[in-house]
């Protein structure tokens, strides 16, 4: 039998149950997937507080890595014993999982040199960085980007290919530590957060000038700053809000702070069209498989773990990207 990481409620880490669950055969345009690992986001706290509200009971997580063993009727674009992984949003919720059903629609085929595991620690992050980097804005060689969360997930795979395409980034983190981490993946200067005025610094590094982009997933605590640290007619990019939700505000601020641009996209309406999501998969898996992108998986828990999981991710104590491994039923 298979087992599930369910919410019967929401609130905090604790109300994930590690639960027994029935897994039948695909109906149609469904597949059953038995999982290698599991991605872990920061979207799945969401989901589990009630942020992103769901009906319940339900399962969590959007993203993992597994061998199809079973396809339902009408099903083409995978085969059983096709390597896959996925991310979405209501259409890949259950990914906590050892054997699920989904439809096939939102799978990718694998690359022999991408294992499951790294599959997991990137398919969502690593196609976040392709939609920004590659349709958010026609970034030119030279430009400079502000980065919050350099050492995260996203931000460590934003910043190798930020110098692939001779990016300048200035990356935003927490910790000594952390801004090594930054550094060995390509970030030019770190601001630390907590002990330094990001905007001021930001100035400092620039001439006054302010950057080109703001590549934002805290959200709240950095929003302000972020603004402040644009050159004149300067994109920020609202991507995550870790810190919370980013309070109302008179959109004539933006006019006052040198005509800004503003725009808070969803990988989901980047990969909605088929041929767009392969051409970024594409992108993204070559440049792994080719080694210019290395994908950091720093923790891993196992999957019945998830709470703890949820814990250290909401502290901040982790970096790179993390992963729910699965063992056999």
């Amino acid at each position: 039998m298979a087992h599930a990481i369910r919410l019967h409620e929401t609130g905090g880490p604790h109300v994930l149950r590690w639960e027994h669950v029935e897994v039948g055969e695909p109906g149609p345009a469904e597949v059953r997937i038995r999982h290698e690992a599991v991605g872990l986001n920061f979207a799945d706290t969401y989901f589990r507080s009630g942020l992103y509200p769901v009906p319940l009971p339900s399962g969590i997580g959007v993203e993992a890595a597994g061998i199809v063993d079973a396809i339902g009727e009408g099903v083409t674009n995978v085969a059983v014993g096709d390597r896959v992984t996925y991310t979405g949003f209501l259409n890949t919720l259950g990914a906590y999982s050892t054997t699920r059903l989904i439809p096939a629609a939102p799978l990718i085929k694998l690359p022999d040199a991408i294992s499951c595991e790294t599959a997991a620690a990137m398919t969502m992050r690593g196609l976040t960085a392709a939609y920004l980097l590659r349709r958010i804005r026609a970034f030119k060689e030279g430009d400079t980007l502000l980065l919050h969360a350099a050492a995260g997930g996203v931000g460590l795979i934003v910043s190798q290919w930020a110098k692939l395409l001779g990016l300048n980034v200035i990356g935003t983190v927490s910790s000594e530590a952390k801004a090594d981490l930054a550094r060995a993946h390509g970030c030019d200067h770190i601001v630390y957060y907590r002990r330094e005025d990001v905007a001021q610094r930001v100035r400092e590094l620039t001439d006054a000038k302010g950057v080109d982009v703001v590549f934002d997933s805290v959200g709240k605590d950095t929003f302000e700053g972020s603004l402040n640290s644009l050159k004149r007619r300067g994109l920020m990019v609202c991507v995550g809000t870790a810190s919370g939700p980013i309070p109302p505000f008179n959109p004539q601020l933006l006019a006052i702070k040198g005509s800004l641009y503003l725009t808070r996209p969803a990988l989901a309406d980047y990969i909605a069209d088929p041929a767009e999501k392969a051409d970024l998969a594409q992108d993204l898996f070559g440049h792994v498989a080719a080694g210019r992108i290395k994908i950091e998986i720093n923790q891993r828990y196992a999957l019945s773990d998830a709470a703890l999981a949820h814990r250290d991710l909401e502290a901040g104590k982790t970096t790179g990207s993390s992963i729910l491994t699965v063992e056999g039923d």
